[in-house]
């Protein structure tokens, strides 16, 4: 007797054991897993407004500061306008030339009318005179006190004056069309000129940069003095009511990325749900750039620019055997994992499935309820069976 206790006992001291305490553990459940991909994010701004410069000028003054919160038209930074307002006295003074222009042409064009007009009276008088001419010598020939030749003379003469009077008739109508022609033109240049006070005129009372929204200032160009072009961004103000999500992701992913994917968004030990809304379509140092909207994006969790997770959803399993997710998992679709089993891990081989950053998907291999070593166990593989130590 004494002889097989001390076979046993120094059995057990050859046979591989941890301790109970050293391990992580996990319990086999039924559950979902989302199989996903995981990208690296940062929570913005629902809306932001980018403010740019209506005008080139320089900065004059910032009246706002970064962080504050603005309201509708209130001044936020305000832009040097005396560049503006001298480019906008010269257009007025060009278009009170313009005007005076417009003036002359139309009576320069009036007495040129005037004059054809006159032409044709006068012509229309002779015609008329050559007409009673004729009637008269057509008259003296039938008395016998007039030739033929005088007549043919007569003829012809009214029939010069008439068409002298017809091409008058057809100067007066082109006359007419040119005349409207450069009026019109000479019009367009004033019109457009006009339009070109109004916008530089709407330009300087937007030189005093507003925001059209509530919101809170992020960014603002605080270097008094330096010159801006028209277009550059000024300042930036955020609605910060309501959130979204910038992220990115290898490009090796790209094709596995879709818009209207489901995405989990983990922002200070909170999950949020919500979808793919546009996918960058260039690829930058490797990386694709999207942005997800958020099924809620009032969450009191979200705050500008805090770091969050992303998981894209690519497949979802409903009602399935799961385990938490660990360090043993390696990523297979086949390996062993311990379950503990009467003070012992025991080593068995299990096939796995999709998995996510929380769970692995169990295909076979474990039961619900059995509880699994989800600790790194890669020491441990060749051993079938461990002694667990309290």
């Amino acid at each position: 007797m004494v002889a097989l206790l001390a076979v046993l006992a120094f059995r057990s001291v050859l046979k591989p054991s941890l301790r109970r305490t050293d391990l992580l553990t996990a319990t086999v459940e039924i559950g979902d897993v989302e199989a996903s991909l995981t990208a690296a994010g940062t929570i913005i701004p629902g809306r932001e407004a980018v403010l740019t410069s209506p005008i080139q000028s320089t900065i004059r003054r910032v009246v706002v500061a970064v962080g504050a919160k603005v309201k509708p038209g209130e001044t936020i930074l305000e832009l040097d306008k005396e560049l503006a307002n001298s480019s906008l006295a010269k257009l007025d003074d060009e278009q009170l030339r313009n005007q005076n222009k417009n003036s002359q042409l139309q009576l320069t064009l009036e007495r040129s009318l005037n004059d054809l007009r006159t032409q044709a009276e006068v012509q229309a008088v002779k015609v008329r005179s050559l007409q009673s001419a004729l009637r008269d010598e057509q008259q003296l020939l039938k008395i016998g006190g007039g030739t033929a030749e005088n007549v043919r003379q007569a003829e012809l003469n009214l029939t010069v004056a008439q068409l002298e009077a017809q091409r008058l008739a057809r100067q007066i109508q082109t006359q007419q069309r040119s005349n409207a022609a450069d009026v019109r033109e000479l019009g367009y240049t004033v019109s457009m000129q006009q339009r070109s006070i109004a916008e530089l005129a709407t330009k300087l009372r937007q030189a005093d940069i507003s925001s059209q929204q509530p919101g809170v200032l992020t960014w603002v160009n605080e270097n008094i003095g330096t010159t801006v072009q028209a277009g550059d961004p000024l300042a930036r103000v955020a609605d910060l009511s309501s959130f979204r999500v910038r992220a990115t992701i290898s490009d090796s992913y790209a094709e596995d990325l879709h818009q209207g994917d489901p995405v989990v968004v983990r922002a200070n030990n909170t999950d949020l749900r919500g979808t793919v809304a546009t996918i960058s379509p260039s690829v930058e140092k490797g990386v694709v750039t999207f942005y997800a909207q958020l099924d809620n994006p009032h969450h009191p969790a979200l705050r500008a620019n805090l770091r969050a997770d992303v998981f894209v959803v690519t497949r979802a399993h409903h009602g399935v055997l799961r385990v938490k997710n660990g360090p043993f998992y390696q990523g297979g679709k086949e390996q062993p994992a311990f379950v503990l089993k009467d003070g012992r891990a025991v080593r068995r081989t299990v096939r796995f499935g999709d998995s996510n950053f929380d769970f692995v998907q169990v295909v076979s291999g474990l039961q619900a309820g059995e509880e699994v070593v989800v600790s790194d166990m890669k020491d441990h593989l060749d051993t079938p069976e461990l002694t667990l130590k309290d």
